[in-house]
């Protein structure tokens, strides 16, 4: 028997790619999409490449309307997941693709969000390791709150998260430049997001530490048993729809050698499907991974600074979001953890 789903924010970037992958997922049954301002139009209105959806049509985003599913995603505004979530005791499965269930601090919160602050959900990075040992993963087998990644997060993470285990290099002075696509900065219409803005251009901002995704990085490289965490990142738009390469490094710790160094992201990532470190001396591009719910890092010893780099590469929408959000579900249900999500990109 199919697994009723329902996907409030349909209308956005995220909602949309939700659905791509969902309309692959032999277990999951699509049957409720909603949205605020186009609600009542027809999906394929806002989503003319989602051909199998072309006779649903956009509810309101209410907590009637997505109740009585098994699963619901959410893929609303930061700041409006809480709203509705609280209102949802009755379906067994939510996942929060917004950041309002990520944080577990509350005065993180209130530094970079606005609005109320709602109880930190189950994190939806299985392949965080944890200090302790394991990873993420075995937190999410029977959730039923499940908080998805910021991108941004997910690619610095990832990068960086084995060697803070491992103790091979230092958690308290950590830099990270992002070249990140404009479909991240989701589908409103915003002056400096016109195609005669980003053409040919590359623009930085939330620069100096004010990006919301700070205190989300602090927090999961924490997990990974990082003492006394500090990261500067940098996002920088670039002209490309999608995709985030994220240029993460750190310095290494006293007494560590460069050779010792790339063991620490080979054993984390050595059983990972959807993470793969690349052979010495290769880099990710973006390319590499559009469309995939993979992430691709290489690594690299800059011996004479004494620092570590690790270059990432992940589709926003997809392992930074939509990918995400399923892969977490798949495990919460007990389901094969790769159902219904590729790991081949698209090319050219």
């Amino acid at each position: 028997m199919s697994i009723a789903v329902a996907v409030a924010g349909a209308s956005g970037y995220a909602g949309g790619e939700l659905l791509r992958l969902l309309a692959a997922h032999p277990e999951f049954e699509v049957r409720t999409v909603t949205a605020h301002q186009n609600a009542g139009q027809s999906l394929s209105s806002v989503h003319p490449h989602l051909h199998s959806y072309r006779d649903l049509v956009l509810a309101e985003t209410t907590r009637e309307t997505l109740a009585g599913h098994d699963v619901v995603f959410l893929a609303l505004p930061h700041g409006q997941s809480g709203a509705i979530t609280d209102g949802l005791g009755s379906v067994g499965l939510v996942v929060d693709c917004g950041a309002d269930h990520r944080l577990t601090d509350a005065a993180d919160w209130a530094s970079f969000y606005e609005g109320d602050f709602h109880e930190p959900w189950t994190y939806g990075l299985p392949e965080l390791v944890l200090a302790g040992g394991g990873t993420q993963r075995e937190r999410l087998v029977a959730a039923k709150r499940i908080a998805v990644p910021g991108c941004n997060v997910t690619a610095i993470t990832l990068g960086l998260a084995p060697g803070i285990r491992d103790r091979v290099v230092m958690a308290d002075d950590l830099v990270a430049v992002l070249a990140v696509g404009t479909s991240g900065a989701g589908k409103s219409l915003k002056p400096e997001l016109l195609a005669s803005e980003i053409a040919g251009s590359a623009s930085p901002y939330a620069v100096g530490g004010v990006h919301r995704h700070t205190p989300e990085i602090r927090q999961n490289l924490a997990a990974a048993g990082g003492r006394n965490v500090s990261v500067s990142f940098t996002p920088v738009l670039v002209p490309m729809s999608r995709g985030i390469l994220a240029t993460s490094t750190a310095r290494l710790a006293p007494g560590i050698r460069a050779a010792e160094v790339r063991a620490s992201w080979e054993a984390a990532y050595a059983d990972e499907e959807f993470v793969t470190l690349l052979p010495e001396g290769r880099f990710p591009k973006t390319a590499d991974v559009v469309g995939a719910n993979t992430a691709l890092l290489g690594l690299a010893v800059d011996e004479s600074a004494g620092r570590v780099v690790v270059v990432s590469a992940i589709d926003n929408l997809v392992k930074g979001t939509a990918g995400a959000a399923i892969q977490s579900a798949n495990i919460a249900l007990g389901l094969p953890e790769s159902l219904g999500l590729p790991v081949n990109g698209v090319a050219p």
